[in-house]
């Protein structure tokens, strides 16, 4: 039987011999521009190979599907969010440190700002693919999160400080490649630090 026009298997194909290492990082950079400005669901493999000047033999070797590459794409902002949370290791969250671990998001985010315009335009299909998928890591990091708001030695209106500066920041984040898509990186992230502080000020 003949693969399916977005799922094959080439082992020992001769179109996936000798790749250079870099191709699976080219295929993915790509596929992100092209979801990000028609779409995943009207972006075929094929679109990507000829794109690349590779074959879709040669895509195969490196992702088994379509939803493969759109999946790898998505867990990039997870491994942004896993950083951020290692640097704040077991201690207690503080609204200090809480507001050096958005610093260093905005940071994180800003240069993957592609990533974020992705995920906003694409996340119908992201969240049907999610199904099922992956779902131990996003809920590895909700969990973290959960438990650095839920700190009982913090105020009440301190920890929803927190939530709300957390909310800001991934908001105009999300929303940097339409409703801020003039606004340069460094005046972005300036304006996203000046509204962590106007809610946590004394931090």
């Amino acid at each position: 039987m003949a693969p399916s026009s977005e799922t094959a298997s080439v082992e020992g194909s001769a179109d996936a011999v000798d790749l250079p290492a870099n191709t699976r990082e080219r295929i993915l950079n790509v596929s992100l521009e092209l979801f990000s400005d028609q779409g995943y669901d009207k972006t075929s493999l094929r679109q990507i190979a000829e794109r690349l000047g590779i074959t879709k033999a040669a895509i195969y070797y490196h992702f088994a599907s379509k939803g493969d590459i759109l999946m790898a794409l998505h867990m990039r902002l997870h491994e942004y969010g896993r950083e951020a949370l290692r640097a704040l290791g077991d201690e207690s969250v503080s609204p200090g440190l809480w507001v050096q671990l958005l610093d260093q998001l905005i940071d994180q985010m800003l240069q993957q700002r592609a990533l974020f315009i992705f995920h906003e335009r694409n996340q119908a299909a992201i969240e049907a693919l999610h199904q099922g998928r992956n779902e131990s890591d996003h809920e590895d990091l909700q969990m973290r999160f959960r438990q650095a708001l839920s700190n009982e030695e913090l105020p009440i209106e301190t920890r929803v400080r927190m939530s709300c500066a957390f909310g800001a920041v991934m908001g105009g984040l999300a929303l940097s490649g339409d409703s801020f898509s003039a606004l340069p990186a460094a005046e972005l992230g300036g304006l996203l630090r000046n509204a962590v502080h106007a809610l946590l000020p004394e931090s």
